[in-house]
């Protein structure tokens, strides 16, 4: 008989803790709970956290969080009120509010997302509807846009900024707005929605894309060409400098040149006058430069035999140990007959004049 009670006794208390188990739930601090028994709700939704009783096996907990949840939109093409085409993508959050009507209409949050999607995506499509792509874009009214401070760019050689009346902000309130009640019929509060992201249609794009970039080059050519000039302009002022310079050291070095030559001259001058024999002296030798100069192995003069020119070769004699000849004064020398030709002097090749090679090869002052 004691195994066969002891077996009942161990029947009993295992019967017993299943039938405790599927009596008793547990409330989540982050969830709220709803009770039905053959898809019929009993009660109230149970939202205090703890330990709670229902009929075993019969009854069925449905749980719900009441945690504020992320909504994340698919991103949509819609079109402005300016007709630009534009892709918009949003997220929002929501929580459940009542969950016996979340569950009557939705039972699920995969079903919340899908009504969101719906209701949310229309709202965003009205409203960006009725305003210009700026209104979508731009936030802050009065704005004005940042400019590099080493450009010289003006308000009159680029486009301000347009002005906008309501902005982003005042369009996200709007949809949030006029959403909040309609999702309310399902248990749901909206808390907030809010723009993600906004681009341009793809075919939309690649025309924005080009007309910004001719416009960026039109822009940077402007640069350029002003950089080309002032680069032409400082060319200019160089050259001019640079020829300015130029022009005043010649004109210093000629005129150092001319004093030089004009103390040279007066020194000269000082030493070939001193004596008769100095100045008879400097006489020679400027009259055998000359010669030196002016007779060459092609050279054919043609000159009358009282020409000055030919004085000092009259006077020379070729014959080693010779008397030197005086030359006649040009007072008491006969003139040449009007007639007789002059004589000409043909120079050889092969040397100087016959008897005067060392009077040729004199240095040249």
């Amino acid at each position: 008989m004691k195994p066969i009670v002891s077996i009942f006794a161990i029947l009993v208390i295992i019967g017993g803790a299943i039938l405790l188990n599927a009596a008793c739930y547990t409330v989540d601090m982050r969830e709220q709970v709803i009770i039905t028994q053959f898809q019929q709700v009993i009660g109230q939704p149970v939202t205090t956290p703890g330990l709670h009783f229902k009929a075993p096996f019969v009854q069925t907990v449905n749980r719900f969080s009441n945690q504020v949840m992320e909504w994340d939109g698919p991103s949509t093409q819609m079109p402005t009120k300016d007709k630009v085409y534009i892709v918009v993508d949003t997220f929002g959050r929501w929580r459940i509010t009542d969950p016996l009507k979340f569950m009557q209409k939705l039972a699920n949050e995969r079903s919340a997302h899908s009504r969101l999607n719906d209701l949310l995506g229309s709202e965003t499509r009205s409203t960006v509807a009725k305003h210009d792509l700026i209104e979508v874009v731009r936030t802050t009214k009065g704005r004005k846009a940042a400019r590099d401070a080493t450009l010289s760019v003006t308000d009159s050689e680029t486009d301000p900024l347009p002005p906008i009346e309501f902005g982003r902000s005042f369009l996200e309130k709007e949809i949030l707005a006029s959403s909040k009640p309609k999702v309310e019929m399902f248990g749901i509060e909206l808390m907030d929605i809010r723009f993600k992201r906004i681009n341009y249609n793809p075919s939309v794009s690649r025309t924005i894309h080009s007309r910004m970039k001719s416009e960026r080059e039109q822009i940077a050519e402007r640069f350029r060409s002003e950089g080309a000039g002032e680069a032409a302009k400082i060319l200019g002022n160089r050259d001019r400098d640079l020829k300015q310079i130029e022009s005043e050291a010649y004109k210093k070095i000629q005129e150092i040149e001319g004093e030089a030559d004009a103390k040279a001259t007066e020194i000269y001058a000082k030493a070939y006058n001193q004596t008769p024999e100095a100045l008879s002296l400097y006489d020679f030798t400027k009259s055998m430069t000359t010669l030196r100069k002016t007779l060459t192995l092609d050279t054919t003069l043609v000159l009358t035999t009282d020409s000055d020119f030919l004085r000092f070769l009259k006077t020379a004699d070729p014959r080693p140990g010779a008397p030197a000849v005086t030359a006649p004064s040009p007072s008491s020398a006969s003139p040449a007959p009007k007639t007789v030709p002059a004589p000409k002097l043909d120079i050889p090749k092969t040397g100087g004049i016959p008897g005067l090679p060392s009077l040729l090869d004199l240095p040249a002052r």
